[in-house]
């Protein structure tokens, strides 16, 4: 095959076709435990993570829910991912070994998000969040005044099963505008194409260069709405858990309505996640927790 512009035109089309048909072919988990957040600076800062807005009988003035002092930032960091194509293959007419590069390539691009959150989960017992705790922690200081002023009572929205080394698993309630975790989306991602003749890397390699990048980075969001646990992986200590974040409460003393509805658990605890979840146990006694929550088996866990 002769090397003209048309060709590499050409070739950019086809790339861009299996790049987007590998897009296609994946079946991301992220938007289920995230909110997106559209960034539009070098990194954000969430300093209204510290109040969650509740209404209150109106005698006087509005009394204004000023942001909290402390402020939780998310910074954009760059992402990519490239691929080499050998100008021999080209004028060989060797370019479909490249397609499934190409699929593949499109496929990790939609999953990426997902590469990027679900490990924060995990790392969620040793992260801070907004409130200078670890996002999963047994001291989250909740105020008795509304304000944030007055006596503190600290809040576990974490069981580490007496420090026993088991794994984790995770109830989120994800029915809220603000998901436990924020994607923090600067940049989508961009397919693009460096494949000039007189390209350097063309020229002492050989090679032109396709790629796609993103600016992106994962957050956490209120902590009171997301519990990780290490304790057995049972009916009886899942209904733990979702009693423990139902009795969440703001600053102040007022519930705060969380309601669990999901458990997120890896692919090593799907049978033990559908043994806790199904309908009749032993002796055909009805499982009250059956139908109670959605189990996401993540992918990336």
């Amino acid at each position: 095959m002769i090397i003209t512009p048309a060709t590499l035109t050409a070739l950019m089309t086809g790339f861009n076709k299996s790049f987007e048909q590998g897009k296609s072919q994946a079946a991301s988990q992220y938007s289920k435990i995230a909110t997106v957040i559209k960034s539009t600076s070098k990194s954000n800062t969430y300093g209204w993570l510290g109040k969650w807005p509740k209404f209150r009988e109106w005698i006087g003035d509005r009394v204004i829910n000023d942001m909290t002092a402390s402020s939780y930032t998310v910074v954009n960091k760059p992402f990519e991912s490239s691929i080499g194509v050998d100008r021999d293959d080209i004028e060989d007419d060797e370019i479909g070994v490249y397609a499934p590069m190409f699929v593949e390539m499109g496929r990790s691009s939609e999953v990426f998000p997902d590469e990027l959150l679900f490990p924060m989960l995990d790392a969620g017992t040793t992260s801070l969040c907004y409130d200078g705790q670890n996002f999963f922690d047994t001291d989250h200081p909740v105020y008795a005044a509304h304000d944030g002023t007055g006596a503190v009572t600290s809040v576990s929205n974490y069981d580490n099963n007496g420090g026993a080394p088991q794994t984790k698993w995770y109830l989120l309630d994800t029915t809220r505008a603000l998901r436990p975790l924020i994607y923090q989306d600067r940049k989508a991602m961009q397919f693009t194409a460096m494949t000039k003749q007189d390209d350097e890397a063309v020229f002492t390699s050989k090679q032109f260069r396709y790629g796609v990048d993103c600016r992106a980075n994962g957050g956490y969001g209120f902590w009171q709405m997301a519990y990780c646990s290490t304790k057995p992986l049972t009916a009886e200590n899942v209904w733990a858990a979702i009693e423990a974040m139902r009795g969440f409460k703001a600053d102040g003393g007022k519930p705060l309505g969380i309601k669990p509805n999901m458990l997120v658990v890896r692919g090593t605890q799907q049978q033990a996640a559908l043994e806790a979840m199904k309908q009749n146990i032993g002796g055909g006694e009805t499982n009250t927790l059956s139908g109670q929550l959605e189990v996401l088996v993540a992918d990336y866990l």
